[in-house]
């Protein structure tokens, strides 16, 4: 295996002079001893917690050297929640994983940087838009990446992941992001038999993440509106893109995976109806659209957050031979128009893919093998979404190449705590929301 890793360092272009081998000196790569890979956190919320706890189940020889947030309670709590957990190796002994020294520990804007050049493998997992910044200063240190999804919130920051996504290739970076039905047993084998042809052409679907909402944080007296943005960041766009965005890309994603390819064109419609008190900052509640592919077919897309209502999130597929009615593990079953089931998945030996995407990476790792560049799919499934939004925002058919070349920049021209984001709250309280036929997102 000592072998096999110092190839692929060569071959990624790492192995080099001792500057550069200095972050990956306890690798293994140029020791037979210690073969450890270490791991960076950045971004301590619950899911960064839970990424980190993934990445540390895994049966190779790991362990969390770094941790870096904007704020350090939220560091705290992840620490403290990771170092209570019980881990074990490859023997089932049970052996510590979390290695985090107070120097290691780095708060505020900045840190990133600093904790990515004691990994080998980072962990992207703050609010998505700060996602382009942090995935190029991993690939920019050669580090191999876990980045949650979605992977920008609006054009500039996707083109920038499919710039960066070509040099990880080049670089020969594993890159697994956390649409993690990719990795989940019965998407996996019903999506290959529907690619085999099984449901013959796909022309019709739908998609949904329709549910009662998230959580909420509530404005202190001490907060700047920055800190504000960044506690509530599930309601501002330039952190989380909506919800269309931050939840609804699973479905969109499977949509476009089921169809092999990315709308041309979308259409649609949504607004606040329920969830439109000055907590819920600039985001809509509903989103309905028609993604629109490039052989006609159209797929209907569904998201909300209403409380108290239908709750579904789930795909459904429509092809010349046949159907698939849901993905849930229970229920996952190609069938005929005759009623014949073609395929139905037991789910009984299922993984959580969760951890699977952290097993499949860590394993081709530790083997020194390039097996994932997901960056790419993800960004363009993100775009999608991020497209969908243009659409309900608007009013208006949006296309793809007009949506991926828009020049609208949601990031603040400056991060720090007395910074001023780009969205404001008016005189009321009240931040400005989105009105369909006059609001422009081109």
């Amino acid at each position: 295996m000592e072998k096999n890793r110092r190839e692929f360092l060569k071959a990624t272009g790492l192995l080099a002079g001792g500057a550069m081998l200095s972050p990956l000196a306890s690798y293994g790569y140029n020791s037979a001893v210690d073969d450890t890979i270490k791991i960076a956190l950045i971004g301590c919320g619950g899911r960064g917690s839970g990424a980190a706890a993934q990445a540390l189940s895994t049966t190779q020889n790991v362990k969390l050297v770094a941790m870096a947030d904007a704020f350090r309670d939220r560091l705290d709590d992840a620490y403290n929640g990771l170092t209570k957990r019980k881990y074990k190796d490859a023997s089932g002994k049970e052996v510590n994983k979390v290695e985090v020294p107070e120097a290691n520990k780095f708060v505020g804007f900045e840190g990133y940087k600093q904790a990515i050049a004691l990994a080998d493998v980072v962990i992207l997992a703050t609010p998505p838009g700060f996602r382009p910044s942090h995935f190029e200063e991993a690939v920019r240190q050669n580090k191999h990446v876990f980045m949650e999804k979605p992977v920008a919130t609006d054009a500039p920051g996707i083109r920038k992941v499919l710039e960066v996504a070509e040099i990880a290739k080049k670089k020969k970076l594993n890159v697994v992001t956390g649409l993690q039905r990719h990795y989940q047993a019965n998407y996996r084998e019903a999506i290959k038999r529907i690619h085999d042809g099984a449901l013959g052409d796909i022309v019709g679907g739908q998609v949904y993440w329709v549910s009662g909402g998230v959580w909420v944080k509530d404005r202190l007296p001490s907060m700047t509106e920055m800190e504000y943005q960044m506690r509530n960041w599930y309601y501002f766009n330039w952190l989380c893109g909506d919800h269309i965005v931050e939840q609804h890309v699973h479905n969109i994603d499977v949509a476009n995976w089921v169809k092999g390819a990315y709308p041309v064109e979308i259409q649609g419609t949504g607004g606040r109806e329920t969830r439109d008190g000055k907590k819920y900052g600039e985001i809509f509640d509903h989103h309905m659209l028609d993604l629109v592919y490039a052989d006609g077919t159209t797929i209907s897309s569904q998201c909300r957050h209403y409380e108290g209502t239908y709750s579904r999130v789930d795909e459904a597929f429509v092809g010349t031979k046949g159907r698939i009615d849901s993905f849930s593990n229970k229920s996952t079953v190609l069938k005929d128009y005759k009623g014949g089931v073609m395929y139905a998945h037991d789910s009984k030996k299922d993984i959580n893919p969760y951890q699977v995407e952290h097993d499949e990476l860590f394993e081709a790792i530790a083997k020194g093998e390039y097996k994932f560049a997901d960056a790419e799919r993800t960004a363009k499934s993100t775009m999608t979404a991020i497209m969908g939004r243009m659409a309900t925002y608007s009013g208006k058919l949006v296309k793809w190449d007009e949506a991926l070349n828009s020049n609208i920049n949601l990031f603040p021209d400056k991060l720090a705590w007395d910074a001023t984001p780009k969205v404001l709250p008016g005189p009321d309280g009240y931040y400005p929301v989105a009105v369909p036929g006059k609001t422009q997102v081109i």
